[in-house]
């Protein structure tokens, strides 16, 4: 009997566009779905639900600050992780949770973001990051509206128009002490203008929309984020360049009060772990505080992220945030094309109903490159091979001047400074030797 070879397939030489297309075939497949709330019984949803309300209670301080807009994830990978992501800021979406992340953002970025929040609120947003050495800047724009109808005692529509509110962010950070073996303490800063937009009403008598009556309404602020990262190795069971350490410390939307209402001002600390090349885990714990009366502060919560890359072009993501009547888990996946960068979530509110696409945000990110750091890295480490190898056949000489090199290109290369301290103590060591030998 003739003996046949069949082909064995390995998942990373899937088609990648027949990822991508499958993925939105399904997306538009479920969107056709009739959205139907899903009626669980008293040992299921429901039960979940009380579960969560016996366990926080309610806390009497929610929804008493300004600008919503502020508290909705743009999507990407840190809502995927369950906004856990303060220590994580390894892609563009760094820029709502830390701005200390830009200075150590691997690529430059532009990305869009749609996020399909609640009922018929939309956010939309747009982010463009990069730096220099270890200067990291970044601007963003976000966009929230929501469709604005009044109707009179006898159901006419009076009037109609679209609530929004709009933030615009610059960012700039800087890394301090980076080295080959610390990653350094980077320090973060974004400046934030917000505005608040409410369409003109009706008067209740006459149903004549009142021209100008939605500007008593409407609002602007300014306010701040200041970031702090660090990442370092700490129990790491891989090789790598990369840190898989990293920790965090954040203060979100410290601004004075707008009308009356406090900013939601949020100081968060972060934890990022990677035991393996393709398993990050991510731990945040946070404090609202509202500057105009610390005492109306809501209660803190904490959240979890989980992400795993499955292949070079396609990782999967799952977080929950733990937040008093505010609780949710949400799924994501991040698929790379070449340059571009797709990221879709999931979101599902445990205190709402459970609805097919209640909860969807897409992202597209176009990847820039990384101006060269890779490459440089690259001659830099063949260099301190070179100069390894001959330092190994006692050739000081030679190995001296592969690590001067090295250092050249890359200032912070300590392994290379190390090599020549010993060059130096070898040669000291051999002149002392010749001296007591003449002696």
């Amino acid at each position: 009997m003739e003996k046949k070879n069949f082909p064995m397939y390995n998942i990373q030489q899937m088609n990648q566009k027949g990822i991508f297309f499958i993925i939105i075939i399904s997306l538009l497949f479920f969107s056709r779905l009739p959205v139907r709330a899903a009626d669980f019984n008293e040992n299921g949803y429901g039960s979940i639900t009380d579960f969560l309300l016996d366990l926080y209670g309610i806390d009497d301080n929610a929804g008493l600050t300004a600008f919503p807009v502020l508290n909705v994830p743009m999507g990407g990978k840190s809502e995927a992780m369950g906004t856990a992501f303060s220590a994580v800021v390894d892609d563009i979406s760094f820029i709502a949770w830390n701005p200390a992340g830009s200075s150590m953002m691997p690529k430059t970025e532009l990305g869009f973001f749609h996020n399909n929040w609640i009922a018929d609120t939309n956010v939309e947003e747009i982010v463009y990051t990069s730096r220099y050495k270890d200067l990291g800047f970044a601007a963003s724009g976000k966009w929230l509206y929501v469709p604005f109808t009044e109707y009179n005692l006898f159901g006419d529509r009076v009037s109609k128009g679209y609530y929004s509110e709009a933030v615009a962010t610059l960012n700039v950070s800087y890394n301090f002490f980076s080295g080959y073996y610390f990653g350094g303490v980077s320090l973060g800063l974004n400046l934030k203008g917000a505005f608040r937009f409410v369409p003109d009403f009706a008067d209740k008598e006459t149903d004549k929309i009142i021209e100008g009556s939605g500007r008593s309404q409407s609002a602007a602020a300014v306010m701040a984020d200041f970031g702090a990262l660090t990442r370092f190795n700490l129990f790491k069971f891989y090789n790598s360049r990369e840190k898989n350490t990293s920790v965090s410390a954040v203060i979100r939307n410290a601004g004075f009060p707008v009308k009356g209402d406090p900013l939601p001002t949020v100081i968060t600390a972060g934890l990022a772990y990677k035991p393996f090349r393709p398993i990050q885990m991510a731990f945040d714990f946070s404090f609202p505080l509202n500057l105009a009366d610390p005492g109306l502060s809501e209660k803190f919560y904490w959240s979890f992220g989980l992400s795993a890359a499955v292949t070079n072009f396609l990782s999967l993501r799952a977080g929950l945030l733990s937040k008093t009547g505010n609780t949710r888990i949400t799924v994501g996946t991040e698929i790379t094309l070449k340059s571009i960068i797709l990221d879709v979530n999931y979101s599902l509110d445990l205190l709402t109903q459970l609805e097919p696409l209640n909860r969807i945000s897409l992202g597209v990110r176009l990847n820039f490159g990384d101006q060269g750091r890779q490459a440089v890295s690259d001659q830099a480490d063949e260099l301190y091979f070179k100069g390894l190898d001959a330092y190994s056949l006692g050739n000081y000489a030679e190995a001296q001047y592969f690590w001067e090199e090295t250092l050249k290109i890359q200032p912070k290369f300590e392994p290379a400074k190390e090599g020549l301290a010993l060059i130096a103590r070898s040669q000291d060591l051999e002149s002392q030797i010749r001296d007591f030998m003449e002696f």
